[in-house]
């Protein structure tokens, strides 16, 4: 039965050309490299193995099309965010490995942008960095207190700025702004333009991407499929929050869902009043996050959390679909920007992102088995994925190009806990998060509520 791919978000439904699945496997097959999932770890991973050795035979397996999962419906944020805090890795690893992993995410960013220009990707790649914003007293106050900490690492007013109302609203005019913090540290890009753009360059070097070809197991040096094994020297776990569908496997992430709506074109009318020339990516201080973009089109994409979690970390198509949570982000978006008026939202979608438990992203390798990994991003994902390709490359290829050193590489997060406990101790997560935003929005103090979720979910 075929699939309508364009109904899984607005970027899908705007790439151009086909969207027909490749052909799957049929018969066993053995390669070097298998990787598994074909978002942006497996496409980047295959990349830059293929640019490190071009005749390295390389195949990717994928359920559904490139590009099906969370690479082809995020938020469009190519940021040098990471998962897990400074202070956190600097309690394992010291704090010159947590400076090093922020600087690494620095340049990623720029990365991603050199290869889509060099590749000719038609990826809507602009590198306009990221505003964080305060629209309560509460959420001004906590964004003093992150730029502070920020300077404690040593990051300075180039790589982390304080704006005032007035100097928000000369980039971004939006109700009830009272500050915000500028990094230069993002872009914005076309998700499923990047994934799918990104499929078609590694399958020009060489790669053979195999689509509608499920990996039934993750096993040393091979991956049953229903078409067939594949045999490889090294097999790749690239399959972020989809790994809790492989058996054995769902304590090892919680896929936590993310869902999106997004306008119809807005008149030029509407820019003039509100500005945004720049294109700047942004999101505010509130504990239910969410993110917002200009599209190349000129409509607005705004995301966020607040989706449940499903029992036994299943994931269904129909879990999508969150008409509550897509309500609540229009009235979030109708709020920030009274001028949209009776505008349309023209698509509302989503998809799951992979949660480790102590929220700490993670690459390896274990050469005597053969197995590699990368996920847990938390949905910071569009650039981390490229970090993690380059250091998957020099780990299988035995390169040495810096990156093998930085304090995520062989990270081993602990396994969440079973079910019953998963379940009530996410939603109840997510519900006290919730909870705290309002607390702030009646009060505009900050809540203690937070703190305490914080503390319940490891972070």
């Amino acid at each position: 039965m075929s699939r309508d791919y364009r109904a899984f978000s607005m970027w899908l439904d705007g790439v151009p050309g086909e969207l027909s699945p490749r052909p799957a496997l049929a018969g066993s097959t053995e390669v070097d490299v298998a990787v598994v999932g074909a978002g942006y770890t497996g496409l980047w991973t295959a990349y830059y193995l293929k640019k490190a050795d071009p005749s390295l035979r390389i195949a990717i397996l994928e359920k559904e099309i490139a590009g099906f999962g969370a690479s082809g419906r995020n938020g469009g944020w190519c940021s040098s965010f990471f998962a897990a805090s400074p202070g956190t890795i600097a309690a394992e690893f010291g704090r010159e490995a947590a400076i090093a992993m922020q600087r690494a995410m620095f340049a990623t960013v720029d990365e991603v942008g050199r290869v889509v220009a060099d590749e000719g990707i038609d990826a809507r790649y602009h590198k306009s960095g990221t505003l964080t914003l305060a629209t309560s007293a509460a959420q001004l106050t906590r964004l003093q207190g992150e730029i502070d900490h920020e300077r404690e690492w040593g990051f300075g007013e180039t790589d982390y700025a304080y704006l005032s109302a007035a100097e928000t609203a000369r980039r971004v005019r939006v109700e009830g702004c009272l500050g915000a913090m500028y990094s230069p540290h993002c872009a914005c890009v076309d998700p499923a333009r990047l994934a799918r753009g990104l499929a078609d360059v590694v399958e020009r070097l060489g790669v053979t991407i195999y689509e509608q070809t499920p990996a039934l197991a993750l096993t040393p040096h091979e991956v049953p499929t229903p078409g067939g094994a594949v045999k490889a020297g090294v097999i790749v776990n690239a399959l972020e929050g989809y790994v809790t569908s492989l058996p054995g496997h769902a304590r090892d992430m919680v896929p936590l869902y993310s869902v999106m709506i997004a306008t119809e074109p807005l008149p030029q009318s509407f820019w003039d009043e509100v500005g945004w020339s720049g294109r700047e990516v942004f999101g505010d201080e509130r504990y239910l996050l969410i993110y917002c973009m200009r599209t190349d089109d000129d409509r607005i994409a705004l995301g966020g959390r607040g989706a449940p979690y499903h029992f036994g970390s299943k994931i269904r198509d129909d879990y999508d679909l969150a008409p509550k949570v897509f309500g609540e982000l229009h009235g979030v978006l109708k709020s920030l920007f009274p001028a949209l008026g009776d505008a349309r939202i023209t698509h509302t979608w989503g998809g799951c992102l992979g949660v480790p438990r102590d929220w700490f992203t993670s690459v390896g390798y274990d050469k005597e088995k053969g197995m590699a990994w990368a996920g847990g991003y938390v949905g910071d994902g569009v650039s981390t994925t490229n970090l993690a390709g380059r250091t998957l490359a020099e780990l299988i290829a035995g390169a040495d190009h810096g990156l093998a050193g930085l304090p995520w590489v062989g990270h081993l997060s602990p396994r969440w806990e079973p079910e019953p406990l998963r379940y009530l101790g996410v939603n109840l997560s997510l519900a006290m998060m919730g909870s705290a935003d309002r607390v702030e929005a009646r009060t505009g103090k900050p809540s203690k509520r937070a703190d305490l979720t914080a503390r319940l979910i490891g972070r």
